[in-house]
């Protein structure tokens, strides 16, 4: 979510030193791999013992991430340079973009129901190929000039269909490899940061000595890869105790209920998605379009390419800093960094030049990078493994139900009021999305589930807090 978009998207009370890392003083972070986090990530693999991070399989897997976050962040560059180069505007890379986003978060609940009943693994097999397909229909498209908006408009649709099936995976694969959840996750949130700083400049190369079909092309690629990295990929069982799930219509329902009661039954969960829907309309969804379009209008696909490679490597530095920091709340900490990305509308909103922007763009993609580390790492820690697929697929639906909307928006409210004015009011939102969060005490208060306090006598007593967060699962 809350950590992609991508399209994507996506962390305790005391502490204990370990050999991954030092002590630091107060009680709010633990630098390095804690025990507690060895501790809860352990109990969470049923008793099998400790999944070092990287092994020949979660290799596979992060290559897999990294691979296809390099053509996502491709994809915008080569959707605005291609479609204003046919004569169309920000309105229509703006619908291009809702297409995906539409179909991908009116499905993806149900793709969360399939995850939990079928091979995660296969599903996201089959997604990769099916896209494959698609981007290298557009490259097509693109080479022969037959550039028509509601092809690439259903192009995009398709896309969000397999990003449906796919996404709803992702979330419980990481905890069947890695033991260090957080840590799997930060080295993951690198992977595709680097990959979203190559990415975009290489699309402004392949744009400007080639054509925009050499980055759709270049895109399907992507997916190839990942496809066959996943096919390679063995996951380990499922934990001992994991629930068969069901089959039939009768069950499939009862299982899109039982995933809605357990969303519903956690109030820091809805109420994060929430704050995000507003963040989605008002942030999100008119920045990418309307900065994709502003910077190559006036500066050119190159500028624009070095703009989302700054924005990569903010994304790198924060995946960095979560690798390292353990905060006890891990979703405070997170709002806290998300005041961050308000520099990547604002500075492009306000008409500075390109270094001033790539510079916004780097410290939001810190900010949103941690942001997205503390959240995943929360989700996965704090849900059971048998809902977690509709778990995280009810997360990832609410989290972008409402950015089709943005970005369909984005056009009409540029030509009213402006593309400035308009990524300036998104670079207001950026700061009272965070606010909203912090004002939540089931957001600001959620204890990290591996925490361990240590008492004044080192005995790793159980914190008060910690008692009252297993006391109290309908606030987990």
């Amino acid at each position: 979510m809350t950590g992609t978009a991508s399209d994507p998207a996506r962390e305790p009370a005391g502490f204990a030193s370990a050999p991954g890392g030092a002590v630091t003083g107060g009680d709010d972070i633990v630098a390095g791999n804690g025990v507690g986090a060895v501790a809860g990530s352990v109990k969470r693999d049923g008793g099998r013992g400790e999944r070092p991070v990287w092994s020949r399989d979660f290799a596979l897997f992060f290559v897999a991430r990294a691979v296809a976050r390099l053509g996502d962040t491709m994809l915008p560059v080569a959707l605005a340079a291609g479609l204003l180069e046919h004569g169309y505007g920000a309105g229509a890379v703006g619908l291009a973009m809702a297409s995906t986003a539409f179909a991908f978060a009116g499905l993806v609940v149900f793709g969360g129901v399939i995850a939990d009943r079928f091979s995660t693994r296969k599903l996201m097999i089959g997604a990769d190929l099916v896209r494959l397909g698609t981007q290298s229909l557009a490259a097509v498209l693109f080479f022969t000039g037959h550039v028509v908006l509601w092809e690439i408009c259903a192009i995009g649709f398709v896309n969000g269909v397999a990003g449906a099936v796919f996404q709803p995976g992702v979330a419980s694969t990481v905890p069947r490899l890695a033991s260090d959840i957080q840590g799997a996750n930060g080295a993951i949130r690198i992977a595709e940061s680097a990959a979203q700083l190559a990415g975009p400049a290489v699309a402004g190369l392949l744009v400007g000595f080639a054509s925009p079909g050499g980055v759709f092309a270049a895109h399907a690629a992507t997916y190839a890869v990942s496809a066959l990295c996943l096919l390679l990929l063995r996951l380990p069982p499922l934990a001992p105790g994991s629930r068969e799930p069901g089959h039939g219509t009768g069950a499939f329902k009862a299982d899109l209920v039982e995933g809605w009661r357990e969303f519903r039954s956690r109030t820091w969960l809805w109420g994060v998605i929430a704050v995000w829907c507003l963040y989605m309309i008002a942030v999100w969804g008119p920045t990418v379009p309307l900065v994709a379009t502003q910077v190559v209008q006036e500066h050119g696909p190159r500028a624009y390419g070095l703009v989302n490679s700054a924005l990569g490597a903010g994304t790198v530095v924060g995946g960095l800093l979560a690798l390292r920091l353990r905060p006890r709340r891990m979703l405070r900490a997170g709002a806290i960094a998300l005041f961050a990305f308000a520099g990547f509308p604002a500075t492009v909103g306000a008409g500075l030049g390109v270094p001033a922007m790539a510079a916004g763009a780097a410290v939001a993609g810190a900010g949103m990078s941690f942001w997205g580390v503390m959240w995943a790492t929360s989700v996965q820690t704090q849900v059971p493994p048998d809902v977690l697929n509709r778990i995280h697929a009810y997360d990832v639906a609410g989290s972008l139900a409402m950015m089709p909307v943005g970005q369909a928006l984005a056009g009409p409210a540029a030509a009213a009021l402006g593309t400035g004015r308009v990524l300036l009011v998104a670079g207001a939102m950026s700061l009272v999305v965070p606010i909203a969060l912090l004002l939540v005490p089931a957001i600001r208060d959620l204890i990290r589930a591996d925490a361990i306090a240590v008492g004044p006598s080192g005995s790793g007593s159980p914190s008060g807090a910690a008692i009252r967060e297993r006391a109290c699962p309908q606030e987990r």
